[in-house]
């Protein structure tokens, strides 16, 4: 079986655009994704749309709104998908089907979210939605509030890790200053993330507002294709690993400390692609909130439960380290879009993988994990990612 293989890419600047378009943005990122692919839109046969939405725009319904400006979409299958965090993964997963099904040789996968529409207590409102909200909907701070739980109880457990969320949210921050598309491009040092103040105040138990990912208008854009199909194409990025795990959405029925579901689907991915964790040449993880980068170095095999923080203190996942995490500044720096955020880190690492990452590029760059999840490590989505020329 052939595997499927990113052919073409696009990412939009991340920040707040008060003006933005949203109709505007996706046009450009399947626009832009298509002729990076060295496509014509004749060629795309589906198209899969990750947006969470839940309020943040009027218009719903955008799987065919790109019909508008690419009138060569007309009548070709498009579907929009959901899945909170990870909306921008699962796209993609429906487009892989699509490529492995054989009923697509290009399928053009796309991300975006206009979060910047309402204010911030409401866009907290919103995404706790993703949380069940049977048992959970009560927290306040939104998502910072429940991440907020899960760092004071890891504390409680493993004794406090000021340090470790503090060097984590500093090297991100010094990675995104080289990424032309982050949302905020500012090297907060350590002492100003460790230290709380009037710029850097408590948002939910332990964490500050360093420690959290920030609230992001943003598009990004994948063609995948058939790797019998790529032909003389310009960059070629294989999946040699695609896998979903998903856990329970109430945190009562889960040790919140640590992330199961990720690890499980780190297990299944590496197994899959018949590689170790050393094989790889970078990752970029879900840090939604430091916390969760932290919890996601135990759930990918680099530390053992409790160990996390030793990871970032040696230096490990530094852009020098033994394996880079987050070059790209992730979601602490660069922004979290909702349904943009998954197709995003698969930008990131196939930029990485083809050389065509700027000043964000590594001196070397084979292969690349990327985990997504969505929830509090309830959807699980980890890829392996291979240059193939």
């Amino acid at each position: 079986m052939h595997s499927p293989v990113i052919t073409g890419w696009y990412h939009s600047q991340f920040g707040k655009f008060d003006g933005l378009d949203p109709e505007q943005m996706i046009a450009d990122a399947g626009i832009g994704a298509i002729e990076h692919a060295g496509l014509d839109p004749e060629q795309i046969d589906s198209v899969h749309v990750g947006h969470f939405n839940a309020g943040f725009l009027y218009q719903d319904f955008p799987s065919t709104l790109l019909a508008n400006s690419i009138p060569a979409l007309r009548f070709k299958p498009a579907v929009r998908v959901e899945n909170a965090c990870s909306t921008g993964s699962a796209a993609i997963h429906s487009a892989l089907q699509s490529v492995l099904s054989g009923q697509s040789k290009h399928a053009l996968v796309l991300g975006f979210e206009k979060m910047n529409t309402l204010p911030t207590a409401e866009v907290g409102k919103v995404l706790l939605k993703c949380c069940y909200t049977r048992e959970e909907a009560e927290i306040e701070g939104g998502f910072a509030g429940v991440f907020g739980v899960i760092a004071g109880d890891y504390f409680d457990r493993y004794g406090d890790q000021s340090d470790a969320l503090a060097m984590i949210a500093a090297k991100n921050h010094a990675n995104g200053v080289l990424n032309p598309y982050a949302h905020m491009r500012r090297d907060f040092d350590f002492d100003f993330c460790r230290n709380p103040s009037e710029k850097n105040p408590f948002v939910a138990g332990p964490l500050k507002r360093t420690d959290c990912s920030l609230i992001t208008d943003g598009a990004a854009a994948l063609i995948i294709s058939r790797e019998d199909a790529i032909g003389d194409a310009r960059q070629g990025v294989r999946f040699r690993a695609a896998v979903q795990v998903n856990d329970y959405l109430p945190l009562s029925r889960r040790d919140p400390t640590w992330f199961e579901g990720a690890a499980r689907a780190w297990q299944q991915a590496l197994k899959e692609a018949e590689l170790g964790l050393s094989d790889l040449s970078l990752v970029e993880t879900h840090d939604c909130f430091t916390i969760a980068e932290l919890i996601e170095y135990e759930a990918m095999g680099l530390a053992e439960r409790g160990q996390g923080g030793r990871v970032i203190t040696e230096g490990i996942t530094r852009k020098d380290g033994k394996l880079p995490v987050n070059p790209s500044g992730g979601l602490k720096s660069k922004g979290h879009p909702i349904g943009a955020t998954g197709v995003s880190m698969h930008v990131m690492a196939a930029m990485q993988l083809s050389g065509q990452a700027g000043d964000m590029q590594l001196a070397k760059a084979s292969r690349a994990g990327v985990f997504n999840m969505g929830g509090a490590a309830v959807t699980n989505y980890v890829s392996i990612l291979e240059t193939v020329k």
